[in-house]
Order: structure tokens, then C-alpha cells, then sequence
């Protein structure tokens, strides 16, 4: 009796990264193309329980829009990931055009400079503001670099998904922040939104002041019987 064929098996390429031995800065880089992950997981998951801000709410949906996008248009272009390296890398059954780090992270960078230009993000000085708006961009950079150093993607594939992620960004930011900001104030009042403490921060200019003024006031309040 034969054996039956060995069922083809394929990678969840979110975590997958490799890097050649011995190789120090592929080895940084590795690391640096998790980023996007860290960046979900961890940012994202820790908002959600101790800010829970509608704006950075909208601010992962974008992301998670963006994703779908992504993977919407690999799977419609087909186009191929670097032949030298595809089986290597064992990430020839995935498509590379646009690159998905490379947009993620353009779209997260693009996203959070205009918030911290234009909303604040909770900072008073104009200048505070332009350095705080900086802040992602040199990660976004080396991702795009890594995804190519590392042979996950050509050049033209990193650059199309760093240039979708930048329009994403920038065209969410305007939908979140001249259409659906109209709306934070019933979330904010609805009966899942006092249920979960979903809040809306945007009309308060220095948040941060806000907040540590209150919490300096509640802490002075003589306590209640």
C-alpha cells in the first residue's frame, strides 16, 4: 500500500523572519521587521486598556483597513516575492507586491505625524509636537530597507507599499477627523461606550496637563465616609 502525498504545508509569514548567520546587522534588522508586530500587539492591545481614546481606536481600524487592502491586491496581482531568495526564505506560495510591512508602517508613521501636528496628541508646543511627529519615521525607513536587505521583497515592491501606507494614512486621517469625529461624542455616550469607558479626548488641547491635574486633585480630595 502506498503512502499517501505529503499534504503541502505553508507558513504563517507574520513572525517569519530570517536573517544569514553570522550576519549582525540582519540580525538587527530581523528585529526590526517586527516592528509592525510590537506595534500592534503591544501598542494597540495596551491603549486599549488603559486609554481606550476613540481617536486611537480609529487610528488601529485604519491599520487593520489598511491590511485587508493589502492583502486584497497581493492576491489579485500575483506578483512574486525575489526569486533568489524565495525558497531560502521558504515564502515562494506568498506574493510581495506592495510590501505589507512597508506599508504598515507608512501608514502608522503618516497617521500619527499628522496627529501630533494637528490634534496634539495631548502636547502644547508647537515644537514638542514636531519632534514627537518624527519620532516613528526612521523605524519606517529601516523596515522598507530591511524587507529588502533581508531578500523578502524587491525595491519597487517595498516602495509601492510604502507609498499606498502614506496615502492610506493620510486619506483615513482626513475621514477620521473631518467625518467620523462627528460622531465620537454619541459613541462616547452610548451605552457600549460608558460600558467599556470609550472616551473622546480631542476637544481637551493639552490632555496630558489635564490629566495630571485631575489625578493630583482627586489625590488631595479628603476622602468621602
Amino acid at each position: 500500500m502506498e503512502d499517501a502525498p505529503a499534504a503541502a504545508l505553508k507558513a504563517v509569514t507574520l513572525t517569519h523572519v530570517r536573517y544569514p548567520r553570522g550576519d549582525s546587522l540582519g540580525h538587527f534588522l530581523a528585529w526590526v521587521s517586527l516592528i509592525p508586530v510590537f506595534i500592534s500587539f503591544g501598542g494597540f492591545i495596551s491603549h486599549f486598556i488603559f486609554r481606550r481614546e476613540l481617536q486611537g481606536l480609529c487610528f488601529a481600524l485604519g491599520l487593520i483597513i489598511s491590511q485587508v487592502i493589502n492583502e486584497l491586491i497581493k492576491s489579485s496581482i500575483h506578483q512574486s516575492r525575489p526569486s533568489s531568495m524565495c525558497a531560502v526564505l521558504e515564502v515562494c506560495d506568498s506574493h510581495g507586491w506592495p510590501s505589507s510591512h512597508s506599508q504598515f508602517m507608512f501608514f502608522f508613521s503618516t497617521y500619527f505625524s499628522l496627529l501630533c501636528l494637528i490634534n496634539g496628541v495631548g502636547v502644547s508646543s508647537p515644537s514638542s509636537r514636531r519632534i514627537i511627529a518624527l519620532l516613528p519615521w526612521p523605524s519606517a525607513f529601516l523596515t522598507l530597507y530591511s524587507r529588502v536587505y533581508l531578500g523578502y521583497h524587491t525595491v519597487p515592491q517595498v516602495l509601492a507599499g510604502s507609498t499606498l501606507g502614506l496615502l492610506l494614512g493620510a486619506g483615513w486621517y482626513w475621514i477620521v477627523n473631518t467625518m467620523l469625529v462627528d460622531f465620537f461624542p454619541a459613541v462616547e455616550e452610548s451605552a457600549i461606550g460608558r460600558f467599556l469607558h470609550i472616551k473622546d479626548s480631542t476637544h481637551i488641547p493639552n490632555v496630558l496637563k489635564f490629566e495630571y491635574d485631575n489625578a493630583r486633585a482627586a489625590r488631595k480630595k479628603p476622602a468621602k465616609d
